[in-house]
């Protein structure tokens, strides 16, 4: 199984990391991947206010759901799995379409971003991510999961 590429996307629709990770997807110049990202946020932040059907009225006690988006899409090539955070930072995670546990890596690249990213305090809210220590990391992690 391989993951191709990650690409995190500010909650304004900027690309602030863009990483390829193995062969197999068509090389992209930085534009189209800032076009790229642009246009996942926008078609994104559109999904997010479709509803087929209307949501139950919520109680006292619970709280609707926030709608999610766009979180897979899928082709014969790739999978594209979508993680949105609450505030609004989407990570992109191009896979294999057969791809097993994407949940479970999604997670530990976020985990991964609030240790070595969120946490440094010489990071600034929204910029690109420039960090050697999560670029470290997060080689290794994507290593072990593209060698088994």
């Amino acid at each position: 199984m391989v993951v191709y590429a990650l690409i995190i996307i500010n909650k304004a629709g900027g690309l602030v990391y863009q990483r390829d990770f193995a062969e197999g997807l068509n090389k992209l110049s930085i534009n189209d991947y800032l076009v790229l990202a642009g246009t996942f946020h926008g078609i994104h932040a559109i999904s997010t206010r479709l509803h087929p059907v209307p949501p139950p009225p919520p109680t006292a006690q619970t709280r609707p759901d926030p709608p999610s988006g766009i979180e897979v899409l899928e082709t014969e090539n790739f999978r594209l799995q979508c993680f949105s955070t609450l505030t609004g930072t989407k990570f992109l995670l191009f896979t294999e379409p057969q791809q097993q546990g994407i949940d479970r890596i999604m997670g530990r690249i976020y985990e991964l971003y609030s240790d070595y990213v969120m946490k440094n305090p010489f990071y600034s809210l929204e910029m690109p991510i420039r960090s050697e220590g999560w670029e470290r990391r997060l080689i290794r992690e994507i290593r072990g999961v593209n060698s088994r």
